[in-house]
Protein backbone atom coordinates (compact mmCIF):
# COMPACT_ATOMS: atom_id res chain seq x y z
CA UNK A 1 0.00 0.00 0.00
CA UNK A 2 2.86 2.34 0.84
CA UNK A 3 4.43 1.67 -2.56
CA UNK A 4 1.16 2.63 -4.31
CA UNK A 5 1.02 5.87 -2.30
CA UNK A 6 4.60 6.76 -3.28
CA UNK A 7 3.86 5.96 -6.94
CA UNK A 8 0.78 8.20 -6.92
CA UNK A 9 2.76 10.99 -5.26
CA UNK A 10 5.50 10.81 -7.89
CA UNK A 11 2.93 10.83 -10.69
CA UNK A 12 1.15 13.76 -9.05
CA UNK A 13 4.36 15.77 -8.94
CA UNK A 14 4.82 15.30 -12.68
CA UNK A 15 1.24 16.31 -13.38
CA UNK A 16 1.76 19.47 -11.33
CA UNK A 17 5.05 20.18 -13.10
CA UNK A 18 3.32 19.89 -16.48
CA UNK A 19 0.58 22.33 -15.41
CA UNK A 20 3.06 24.90 -14.08
CA UNK A 21 5.41 24.48 -17.06
CA UNK A 22 2.59 25.16 -19.53
CA UNK A 23 0.87 27.79 -17.38
CA UNK A 24 -2.39 25.84 -17.63
CA UNK A 25 -5.34 25.73 -15.33
CA UNK A 26 -6.35 22.34 -13.96
CA UNK A 27 -9.14 22.21 -16.51
CA UNK A 28 -6.78 22.95 -19.39
CA UNK A 29 -4.38 20.29 -18.11
CA UNK A 30 -7.12 17.66 -17.88
CA UNK A 31 -8.23 18.50 -21.42
CA UNK A 32 -4.67 18.15 -22.72
CA UNK A 33 -4.27 14.81 -20.93
CA UNK A 34 -7.78 13.64 -21.96
CA UNK A 35 -8.72 12.86 -18.40
CA UNK A 36 -11.53 13.71 -16.00
CA UNK A 37 -10.08 16.46 -13.74
CA UNK A 38 -10.87 14.32 -10.68
CA UNK A 39 -9.33 11.13 -12.09
CA UNK A 40 -6.02 12.19 -13.60
CA UNK A 41 -4.05 10.12 -11.08
CA UNK A 42 -5.22 6.47 -11.15
CA UNK A 43 -5.93 4.82 -7.81
CA UNK A 44 -3.43 2.06 -8.59
CA UNK A 45 -0.65 4.58 -9.16
CA UNK A 46 0.15 2.83 -12.45
CA UNK A 47 -0.43 5.25 -15.34
CA UNK A 48 -1.52 4.13 -18.79
CA UNK A 49 0.81 4.80 -21.69
CA UNK A 50 -1.34 7.60 -23.13
CA UNK A 51 -1.08 9.49 -19.82
CA UNK A 52 2.72 9.15 -19.80
CA UNK A 53 2.77 10.31 -23.42
CA UNK A 54 0.56 13.30 -22.59
CA UNK A 55 2.74 14.35 -19.66
CA UNK A 56 5.86 13.97 -21.82
CA UNK A 57 4.30 16.15 -24.53
CA UNK A 58 3.35 18.79 -21.98
CA UNK A 59 6.82 18.83 -20.41
CA UNK A 60 8.78 18.60 -23.69
CA UNK A 61 10.41 15.45 -22.31
CA UNK A 62 10.80 12.07 -23.98
CA UNK A 63 8.26 9.40 -23.10
CA UNK A 64 11.05 7.17 -21.86
CA UNK A 65 12.41 9.78 -19.47
CA UNK A 66 8.98 10.44 -17.97
CA UNK A 67 8.22 6.73 -17.64
CA UNK A 68 11.55 6.06 -15.94
CA UNK A 69 11.14 8.97 -13.54
CA UNK A 70 7.52 8.19 -12.67
CA UNK A 71 7.66 4.42 -12.48
CA UNK A 72 11.13 3.73 -11.12
CA UNK A 73 12.19 4.36 -7.55
CA UNK A 74 15.55 3.93 -5.89
CA UNK A 75 15.84 0.62 -4.06
CA UNK A 76 15.16 0.72 -0.35
CA UNK A 77 18.40 -0.36 1.32
CA UNK A 78 18.14 -3.07 3.95
CA UNK A 79 19.06 -2.19 7.53
CA UNK A 80 22.54 -3.66 7.24
CA UNK A 81 23.28 -1.71 4.07
CA UNK A 82 21.92 1.51 5.55
CA UNK A 83 24.61 1.38 8.26
CA UNK A 84 27.47 0.96 5.80
CA UNK A 85 29.84 3.77 4.91
CA UNK A 86 30.39 4.98 1.34
CA UNK A 87 33.78 3.23 1.27
CA UNK A 88 32.31 -0.10 2.42
CA UNK A 89 29.60 0.20 -0.21
CA UNK A 90 32.24 0.87 -2.87
CA UNK A 91 34.02 -2.36 -1.91
CA UNK A 92 30.70 -4.20 -2.18
CA UNK A 93 30.23 -2.79 -5.68
CA UNK A 94 33.71 -3.99 -6.61
CA UNK A 95 32.87 -7.50 -5.42
CA UNK A 96 29.60 -7.41 -7.35
CA UNK A 97 31.56 -6.43 -10.46
CA UNK A 98 34.01 -9.30 -10.04
CA UNK A 99 31.09 -11.72 -9.69
CA UNK A 100 29.23 -10.19 -12.70
CA UNK A 101 26.24 -9.37 -10.46
CA UNK A 102 25.27 -6.40 -12.58
CA UNK A 103 21.85 -5.66 -11.06
CA UNK A 104 23.36 -5.74 -7.57
CA UNK A 105 26.05 -3.39 -8.79
CA UNK A 106 23.45 -0.90 -10.01
CA UNK A 107 21.40 -1.08 -6.80
CA UNK A 108 24.50 -0.70 -4.64
CA UNK A 109 25.64 2.26 -6.74
CA UNK A 110 22.30 4.00 -6.26
CA UNK A 111 22.61 3.52 -2.51
CA UNK A 112 26.16 4.92 -2.74
CA UNK A 113 24.73 7.92 -4.53
CA UNK A 114 22.31 8.57 -1.66
CA UNK A 115 25.23 8.40 0.79
CA UNK A 116 27.65 10.53 -1.24
CA UNK A 117 28.75 13.68 0.55
CA UNK A 118 31.11 15.18 -2.02
CA UNK A 119 31.04 15.73 -5.81
CA UNK A 120 33.86 13.17 -6.16
CA UNK A 121 31.82 10.54 -4.32
CA UNK A 122 28.78 11.27 -6.48
CA UNK A 123 30.91 10.97 -9.60
CA UNK A 124 32.32 7.64 -8.39
CA UNK A 125 28.82 6.34 -7.64
CA UNK A 126 27.59 7.31 -11.12
CA UNK A 127 30.64 5.66 -12.67
CA UNK A 128 30.02 2.43 -10.76
CA UNK A 129 26.39 2.56 -11.90
CA UNK A 130 27.57 2.90 -15.49
CA UNK A 131 29.67 -0.24 -15.02
CA UNK A 132 26.59 -2.17 -13.95
CA UNK A 133 24.55 -0.95 -16.90
CA UNK A 134 27.43 -1.76 -19.23
CA UNK A 135 27.54 -5.31 -17.88
CA UNK A 136 23.84 -5.72 -18.67
CA UNK A 137 24.39 -4.35 -22.17
CA UNK A 138 22.24 -1.30 -21.40
CA UNK A 139 24.75 1.00 -23.03
CA UNK A 140 22.52 4.08 -23.36
CA UNK A 141 21.92 3.98 -19.59
CA UNK A 142 25.66 3.63 -19.03
CA UNK A 143 26.28 6.66 -21.22
CA UNK A 144 23.78 8.76 -19.27
CA UNK A 145 25.34 7.71 -15.96
CA UNK A 146 28.82 8.72 -17.15
CA UNK A 147 27.48 12.04 -18.42
CA UNK A 148 25.88 12.65 -15.03
CA UNK A 149 29.21 11.91 -13.33
CA UNK A 150 31.07 14.38 -15.54
CA UNK A 151 28.66 17.21 -14.70
CA UNK A 152 29.59 17.02 -11.01
CA UNK A 153 31.48 20.24 -10.16
CA UNK A 154 34.90 20.36 -8.58
CA UNK A 155 35.92 16.73 -9.00
CA UNK A 156 39.69 16.04 -9.26
CA UNK A 157 41.23 16.32 -12.71
CA UNK A 158 42.37 12.68 -12.59
CA UNK A 159 38.82 11.51 -11.87
CA UNK A 160 37.38 13.70 -14.63
CA UNK A 161 39.98 12.40 -17.09
CA UNK A 162 39.06 8.80 -16.25
CA UNK A 163 35.38 9.59 -16.73
CA UNK A 164 36.05 11.12 -20.15
CA UNK A 165 37.91 7.95 -21.18
CA UNK A 166 34.82 5.96 -20.21
CA UNK A 167 32.66 8.47 -22.08
CA UNK A 168 34.66 7.98 -25.29
CA UNK A 169 34.28 4.21 -24.99
CA UNK A 170 30.53 4.50 -24.29
CA UNK A 171 30.07 6.53 -27.47
CA UNK A 172 32.17 4.00 -29.42
CA UNK A 173 30.03 1.11 -28.17
CA UNK A 174 26.84 2.90 -29.28
CA UNK A 175 28.34 3.71 -32.70
CA UNK A 176 28.57 7.44 -31.97
CA UNK A 177 31.82 7.41 -33.90
CA UNK A 178 32.42 11.14 -34.34
CA UNK A 179 31.90 11.70 -30.61
CA UNK A 180 34.15 8.79 -29.65
CA UNK A 181 36.93 9.90 -32.01
CA UNK A 182 36.70 13.55 -30.94
CA UNK A 183 36.80 12.83 -27.20
CA UNK A 184 39.65 10.35 -27.58
CA UNK A 185 41.61 12.85 -29.70
CA UNK A 186 41.16 15.59 -27.12
CA UNK A 187 42.32 13.32 -24.30
CA UNK A 188 45.32 12.12 -26.32
CA UNK A 189 46.34 15.73 -26.88
CA UNK A 190 46.07 16.37 -23.14
CA UNK A 191 48.36 13.46 -22.32
CA UNK A 192 51.09 14.58 -24.68
CA UNK A 193 54.23 12.50 -24.39
CA UNK A 194 53.55 9.40 -22.33
CA UNK A 195 55.92 8.11 -19.70
CA UNK A 196 56.08 4.49 -20.82
CA UNK A 197 57.61 3.44 -17.51
CA UNK A 198 54.41 4.40 -15.68
CA UNK A 199 51.81 1.62 -15.99
CA UNK A 200 48.60 3.62 -15.59
CA UNK A 201 49.66 6.34 -18.02
CA UNK A 202 50.65 3.79 -20.63
CA UNK A 203 47.42 1.83 -20.17
CA UNK A 204 45.31 4.99 -20.50
CA UNK A 205 47.14 6.09 -23.63
CA UNK A 206 46.89 2.62 -25.17
CA UNK A 207 43.14 2.48 -24.55
CA UNK A 208 42.56 5.93 -26.04
CA UNK A 209 44.49 4.90 -29.13
CA UNK A 210 42.44 1.69 -29.17
CA UNK A 211 39.14 3.60 -29.05
CA UNK A 212 40.14 6.21 -31.62
CA UNK A 213 41.69 3.66 -33.98
CA UNK A 214 38.63 1.43 -33.87
CA UNK A 215 36.26 4.38 -34.24
CA UNK A 216 38.09 5.39 -37.42
CA UNK A 217 38.10 1.75 -38.57
CA UNK A 218 34.31 1.62 -38.18
CA UNK A 219 34.05 4.85 -40.18
CA UNK A 220 35.51 2.94 -43.15
CA UNK A 221 32.04 1.45 -43.67
CA UNK A 222 30.58 4.92 -44.17
CA UNK A 223 32.71 6.19 -47.06
CA UNK A 224 34.31 4.36 -49.98
CA UNK A 225 35.97 7.60 -51.13
CA UNK A 226 37.83 8.04 -47.83
CA UNK A 227 38.50 4.34 -47.29
CA UNK A 228 42.29 4.42 -47.70
CA UNK A 229 42.71 7.66 -45.75
CA UNK A 230 40.67 6.30 -42.88
CA UNK A 231 42.56 3.01 -43.02
CA UNK A 232 45.89 4.84 -42.77
CA UNK A 233 44.74 6.86 -39.77
CA UNK A 234 43.27 3.80 -38.10
CA UNK A 235 46.47 1.83 -38.66
CA UNK A 236 48.56 4.46 -36.88
CA UNK A 237 46.42 4.33 -33.75
CA UNK A 238 45.90 0.57 -33.68
CA UNK A 239 49.60 -0.15 -34.26
CA UNK A 240 50.50 2.15 -31.38
CA UNK A 241 47.92 0.51 -29.12
CA UNK A 242 49.13 -2.96 -30.14
CA UNK A 243 52.73 -2.08 -29.28
CA UNK A 244 51.77 -0.70 -25.87
CA UNK A 245 49.51 -3.63 -24.98
CA UNK A 246 52.30 -5.99 -26.00
CA UNK A 247 54.67 -4.18 -23.63
CA UNK A 248 52.09 -4.14 -20.82
CA UNK A 249 51.36 -7.84 -21.23
CA UNK A 250 55.07 -8.72 -21.28
CA UNK A 251 55.57 -6.84 -18.03
CA UNK A 252 52.34 -7.70 -16.17
CA UNK A 253 50.96 -10.82 -17.94
CA UNK A 254 47.27 -9.90 -17.62
CA UNK A 255 44.39 -11.34 -19.71
CA UNK A 256 42.92 -7.84 -20.14
CA UNK A 257 46.02 -6.65 -21.98
CA UNK A 258 46.21 -9.84 -24.06
CA UNK A 259 42.56 -9.51 -25.04
CA UNK A 260 42.88 -5.90 -26.23
CA UNK A 261 46.17 -6.71 -27.96
CA UNK A 262 44.43 -9.49 -29.88
CA UNK A 263 41.58 -7.17 -30.90
CA UNK A 264 44.18 -4.76 -32.30
CA UNK A 265 45.81 -7.60 -34.25
CA UNK A 266 42.52 -8.58 -35.84
CA UNK A 267 41.45 -5.00 -36.54
CA UNK A 268 44.76 -4.36 -38.32
CA UNK A 269 44.00 -7.27 -40.68
CA UNK A 270 40.74 -5.54 -41.68
CA UNK A 271 42.61 -2.25 -42.09
CA UNK A 272 45.30 -3.99 -44.15
CA UNK A 273 42.69 -5.31 -46.58
CA UNK A 274 41.23 -1.81 -46.89
CA UNK A 275 44.50 -0.01 -47.66
CA UNK A 276 45.93 -2.76 -49.87
CA UNK A 277 48.67 -3.99 -47.56
CA UNK A 278 47.21 -7.50 -47.84
CA UNK A 279 44.87 -8.98 -50.40
CA UNK A 280 41.29 -9.67 -49.29
CA UNK A 281 41.90 -13.38 -49.82
CA UNK A 282 44.97 -13.40 -47.58
CA UNK A 283 43.14 -11.30 -44.98
CA UNK A 284 40.25 -13.77 -44.86
CA UNK A 285 42.73 -16.65 -44.61
CA UNK A 286 44.48 -15.03 -41.64
CA UNK A 287 41.14 -14.47 -39.87
CA UNK A 288 40.12 -18.10 -40.44
CA UNK A 289 43.47 -19.34 -39.12
CA UNK A 290 43.03 -17.20 -36.02
CA UNK A 291 39.54 -18.54 -35.39
CA UNK A 292 40.96 -22.06 -35.26
CA UNK A 293 41.80 -21.06 -31.67
CA UNK A 294 38.09 -21.01 -30.80
CA UNK A 295 36.59 -24.04 -32.50
CA UNK A 296 34.89 -24.71 -29.16
CA UNK A 297 34.31 -21.33 -27.44
CA UNK A 298 33.25 -22.99 -24.19
CA UNK A 299 36.85 -24.19 -23.72
CA UNK A 300 38.40 -20.73 -24.06
CA UNK A 301 39.12 -18.69 -20.94
CA UNK A 302 39.15 -16.01 -19.71
CA UNK A 303 36.18 -14.15 -21.20
CA UNK A 304 38.20 -11.14 -22.38
CA UNK A 305 40.33 -13.38 -24.60
CA UNK A 306 37.30 -15.23 -25.98
CA UNK A 307 35.66 -11.86 -26.71
CA UNK A 308 38.69 -10.78 -28.70
CA UNK A 309 38.24 -13.76 -31.02
CA UNK A 310 34.58 -12.86 -31.42
CA UNK A 311 35.69 -9.51 -32.77
CA UNK A 312 38.01 -11.30 -35.17
CA UNK A 313 34.90 -12.95 -36.61
CA UNK A 314 33.30 -9.52 -37.00
CA UNK A 315 36.44 -8.21 -38.73
CA UNK A 316 36.22 -11.19 -41.09
CA UNK A 317 32.60 -10.26 -41.87
CA UNK A 318 33.64 -6.70 -42.67
CA UNK A 319 36.44 -7.87 -44.99
CA UNK A 320 34.18 -10.31 -46.83
CA UNK A 321 31.33 -7.83 -47.19
CA UNK A 322 33.61 -5.01 -48.36
CA UNK A 323 35.98 -6.87 -50.68
CA UNK A 324 34.50 -10.20 -51.78
CA UNK A 325 31.51 -10.97 -53.97
CA UNK A 326 29.24 -13.76 -55.06
CA UNK A 327 29.42 -17.20 -53.50
CA UNK A 328 32.85 -16.44 -52.03
CA UNK A 329 31.44 -13.56 -49.99
CA UNK A 330 28.37 -15.45 -48.84
CA UNK A 331 30.29 -18.58 -47.87
CA UNK A 332 32.84 -16.74 -45.74
CA UNK A 333 30.32 -14.37 -44.19
CA UNK A 334 28.13 -17.27 -43.13
CA UNK A 335 31.11 -18.81 -41.31
CA UNK A 336 32.06 -15.54 -39.64
CA UNK A 337 28.58 -14.50 -38.55
CA UNK A 338 27.88 -17.94 -37.13
CA UNK A 339 31.08 -17.81 -35.08
CA UNK A 340 30.39 -14.27 -33.88
CA UNK A 341 26.85 -15.19 -32.83
CA UNK A 342 28.16 -18.33 -31.09
CA UNK A 343 30.74 -16.37 -29.09
CA UNK A 344 28.32 -13.52 -28.43
CA UNK A 345 25.84 -16.02 -26.98
CA UNK A 346 28.52 -17.71 -24.91
CA UNK A 347 29.51 -14.36 -23.36
CA UNK A 348 26.12 -12.63 -23.36
CA UNK A 349 27.82 -9.82 -25.29
CA UNK A 350 25.11 -7.55 -26.72
CA UNK A 351 27.48 -5.40 -28.74
CA UNK A 352 28.83 -8.44 -30.57
CA UNK A 353 25.32 -9.75 -31.11
CA UNK A 354 24.29 -6.44 -32.69
CA UNK A 355 27.18 -6.58 -35.17
CA UNK A 356 26.65 -10.24 -36.03
CA UNK A 357 22.89 -9.88 -36.61
CA UNK A 358 23.36 -6.68 -38.62
CA UNK A 359 26.04 -8.16 -40.86
CA UNK A 360 24.11 -11.40 -41.42
CA UNK A 361 21.08 -9.29 -42.38
CA UNK A 362 23.21 -7.36 -44.90
CA UNK A 363 24.54 -10.63 -46.31
CA UNK A 364 21.01 -11.92 -46.83
CA UNK A 365 19.98 -8.64 -48.45
CA UNK A 366 22.89 -8.94 -50.89
CA UNK A 367 21.93 -12.52 -51.65
CA UNK A 368 18.40 -11.43 -52.55
CA UNK A 369 19.73 -8.64 -54.78
CA UNK A 370 22.12 -11.04 -56.54
CA UNK A 371 19.48 -13.73 -56.96
CA UNK A 372 21.34 -16.20 -54.75
CA UNK A 373 19.03 -18.94 -53.48
CA UNK A 374 18.89 -19.22 -49.69
CA UNK A 375 16.66 -20.63 -47.01
CA UNK A 376 14.67 -18.21 -44.82
CA UNK A 377 16.47 -17.21 -41.64
CA UNK A 378 15.20 -19.70 -39.01
CA UNK A 379 14.54 -18.12 -35.61
CA UNK A 380 13.46 -19.89 -32.46
CA UNK A 381 12.17 -18.27 -29.25
CA UNK A 382 15.69 -17.71 -27.93
CA UNK A 383 16.76 -16.00 -31.17
CA UNK A 384 13.73 -13.72 -30.99
CA UNK A 385 14.50 -12.91 -27.36
CA UNK A 386 18.07 -11.95 -28.23
CA UNK A 387 17.07 -9.85 -31.27
CA UNK A 388 14.43 -8.06 -29.19
CA UNK A 389 16.97 -7.35 -26.47
CA UNK A 390 19.42 -6.05 -29.05
CA UNK A 391 16.77 -3.72 -30.48
CA UNK A 392 16.24 -2.26 -27.02
CA UNK A 393 19.94 -1.69 -26.44
CA UNK A 394 20.85 -0.26 -29.86
CA UNK A 395 18.29 2.22 -31.25
CA UNK A 396 20.05 2.20 -34.62
CA UNK A 397 19.47 -1.56 -34.85
CA UNK A 398 15.69 -1.38 -34.45
CA UNK A 399 14.84 -1.05 -38.15
CA UNK A 400 17.17 -3.94 -38.97
CA UNK A 401 15.70 -5.97 -36.12
CA UNK A 402 12.15 -5.48 -37.36
CA UNK A 403 13.17 -6.51 -40.87
CA UNK A 404 14.82 -9.66 -39.54
CA UNK A 405 11.73 -10.60 -37.53
CA UNK A 406 9.35 -9.87 -40.42
CA UNK A 407 11.29 -11.89 -43.00
CA UNK A 408 12.50 -14.81 -40.90
CA UNK A 409 11.03 -18.26 -40.55
CA UNK A 410 9.84 -18.37 -36.95
CA UNK A 411 10.12 -21.86 -35.49
CA UNK A 412 7.26 -22.91 -33.24
CA UNK A 413 8.09 -23.98 -29.70
CA UNK A 414 7.52 -27.61 -28.88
Amino acid sequence: MEAVTHQRERLGRFVDLARVYRGWTKGELSTALRRDPTKIIPQSGNPKLDLIAGIAEALDWTIGDVAESVCHDFPSPDDQRAECSFEVMDKAVYEAHRAARWNDMIDLSKTMLSKAETPKQRAIAFNRMAGGYNGLGRYANALRAIQAAITEPGIPDSTRFMLHINLANAHYTLWHLVEAKSIASELISQIGTVDRTERNEKARFAFLRFVRGNSIRRMMSESDERLKTLATNSREDLSSALEMYDELNTEFDEPYYRGLRNVCRGALIEVGAADGEVTPGDAVKRILEGLDEVVDPSRVTPDIELESWGWWAIFGCNIALRHLSGDDMHRHMAVFTNKAIEIGECLGNWSMRERAFTLEHFRRQQADIQGVSQEPWPLDDEDIRVITGTMGRFPAFRDVGWQILQNAQVLESE
